[in-house]
This record gives C-alpha cells, sequence and structure tokens, in this order.
C-alpha cells in the first residue's frame, strides 16, 4: 500500500453545469491534416452512447467527451470562475446531481478537458434519459495536494486517492510499477504541449501518421485507459525532458484537427527514474472504478453506432 498524506487532504464542493454541445454555426467545418473538410458532433452535451472504456478513435466525432459534459457558468478576467471546478476536481471523484429530475443521482469524475474547460463524468446509463442541459452537478472535490511518502519527487495529480488504491500500483527497488496499456513517447503529444500547469484540463496524442498510430499500438487506444508518456515533464507544465516520466489517464475520444487527437490528463510525473510502466490490457478506470462499459449494459437499437 503506498503512504500518501490522505488524512491531510482537503475535500470541497464544486459545482458545474451540464454544458451545450459546441459547434460554430457560421462555419461548422472543421479541416484534418489532408485538407479535408468535415462537419462532425464535438464537445459538450449528454452523450448517451460514448462512454469510458470505448474505443478513443472509432467516433464520427471531433473531441468527443464520454457521457456527461458540466462547465462553470460563471466566467471572470481572471479564471477565478472556471478555476474551482476545473482544478479541484479529480478523477474518481463522487459526483452527484443537484438539480432537475434526476437529482441525487451519483456518479463519478472521468477526465478534465482543457480550453473548453469541461469536467467529464459518467453516470448509469438509465439516468441519462431524463438530465437536461442546463442541470446542477456538485462534485465532492478530493486529491489536490496528494503527496506519496516514499516518492516525493513524483508529482500526483488529478487523481482521487480511491482510485490511486485501485490502480495496482506496486513498490520495487524503490520505484513505482505502474500498470498502463501503452507507452509513447512525448514528441507525439500535440495541444496542450507548453501549458503552465497540468492541474486542469489535457493535452493531446497526435495520430495524424499512421506509421506512427501503429508503431506505438494506439489504434487500440481505449478512453479511460491509463498511458506512460517518456519523456515527459508535467510537473511544472508541461514540456519535453529526457529521462522523465508522466502517467495519464485517456479523457476524450480523437480529433480531426492538425496537433489534435485522444486527450489525456496528467496522474503522476517525475524528472527522475522512480516511475516503470507495466503494459497490462486491462488498465482502464472503467475496470478500476467499474464505471462505463465496464456496467455491461446493453445498448439498444436507437443508441448503437451503425
Amino acid at each position: 500500500m503506498l503512504r500518501t498524506n490522505k488524512q491531510n487532504l482537503v475535500q470541497q464542493s464544486v459545482l458545474g453545469t451540464i454544458a451545450p454541445c459546441k459547434i460554430n454555426l457560421k462555419n461548422p467545418y472543421l479541416v484534418d491534416s489532408t485538407g479535408s473538410a468535415h462537419v462532425v458532433p464535438g464537445t459538450g452535451g449528454i452523450t448517451y452512447n460514448v462512454a469510458v472504456g470505448d474505443s478513443a478513435l472509432d467516433f464520427e466525432g471531433d473531441h468527443i467527451e464520454p457521457c456527461v459534459s458540466i462547465s462553470t457558468p460563471s466566467r471572470d478576467t481572471a479564471n477565478l470562475g472556471t478555476g474551482g471546478l476545473s482544478i479541484l476536481s479529480c478523477i474518481g471523484n463522487e459526483a452527484r446531481v443537484a438539480s432537475g429530475m434526476m437529482t441525487g443521482t451519483k456518479g463519478t469524475v472521468t477526465g478534465k478537458h482543457g480550453g473548453v474547460e469541461h469536467v467529464l463524468i459518467d453516470f448509469p446509463p438509465s439516468s441519462l434519459e431524463k438530465m437536461v442541459i442546463g442541470d446542477k452537478i456538485q462534485i465532492k472535490a478530493y486529491g489536490l495536494g496528494m503527496k506519496l511518502k516514499d516518492f516525493p519527487d513524483v508529482h500526483v495529480m488529478n487523481i482521487d486517492p480511491a482510485l490511486l488504491r485501485k490502480m495496482g500500483i506496486t513498490e520495487k527497488n524503490k520505484q513505482l510499477i505502474i500498470p498502463v496499456t501503452h507507452v509513447i513517447p512525448a514528441s507525439i503529444m500535440g495541444s496542450g504541449l507548453g501549458a503552465r500547469h497540468s492541474y486542469s484540463g489535457d493535452y493531446d496524442i497526435q495520430l495524424a501518421d499512421w506509421d506512427t498510430v501503429r508503431k506505438h499500438g494506439l489504434q487500440d487506444l481505449r478512453i479511460g485507459n491509463v498511458i506512460a508518456i517518456s519523456d515527459a515533464d508535467c510537473r511544472f507544465g508541461r514540456s519535453i525532458r529526457s529521462g522523465s516520466m508522466s502517467i495519464g489517464i485517456v479523457v476524450h475520444a480523437s480529433c480531426i484537427t492538425s496537433g489534435h487527437g485522444p486527450g489525456v490528463t496528467i496522474v503522476f510525473s517525475t524528472n527522475k527514474k522512480s516511475i516503470v510502466p507495466r503494459i497490462e490490457e486491462k488498465a482502464n478506470i472503467a475496470e478500476y472504478l467499474e464505471i462505463g462499459r465496464r456496467r455491461r449494459r446493453k445498448i439498444g437499437p436507437q443508441n448503437r453506432r451503425r
């Protein structure tokens, strides 16, 4: 069992509302890296047929967010309005519907998406039918400030202590052995690189080059996968640094525009040799938290992808 400062962490409430779907009305076209134009669904809303555990590559969309996307209705010039929701929320946190027909229904935070500043939440599929845009959702934000007592050089962020315990992380030779589905180089990371911090949002895996996709097995990438990014230093922003290692969770599906792809929210980062990834096919938060496709729900014909 990893020793943490769990007993010293603060738990606070943060509130968001289900965000509307975002598409540019005057120019809905998105141009891919080959110059082809597409009009497809994008971020936001209640997404009925995409959940953690699903393929990150197969859906006809751009930055598709699984299940429910929430944002804060208040924004000010200093970003104080979005900071609480975007930074305090952690993957694995409990969420609860606070208004509307499904008041009281509980869900689980599965990711954070930068730019649009959405927090992504998984709910039981039966509850989605009665939820509406604008419903309020409150999160018990818990995890910010977590430290690993025996690994002070590993920065921890964006993760609930309960999820940390379920990830099958072990210690050997003074290193953390972390199950992941893929190990990829920092050189293929795109949008979000250079951000000033990693305590909110995500950054994207570029998938435009199919030879690189096949080389790293990314054609099998799924939303919710735990992945390792070698030579990525995300302790104080997102940068490339030889010998560093970062661990993240895939939070949204792939994208069309150049420099974008499946988004990754960082949960661990170090510039030392403290993290050793171990390939494990089931290293996915859907499995750890028994949510998303792990619920083994039956999808009706009206929701099945054609």
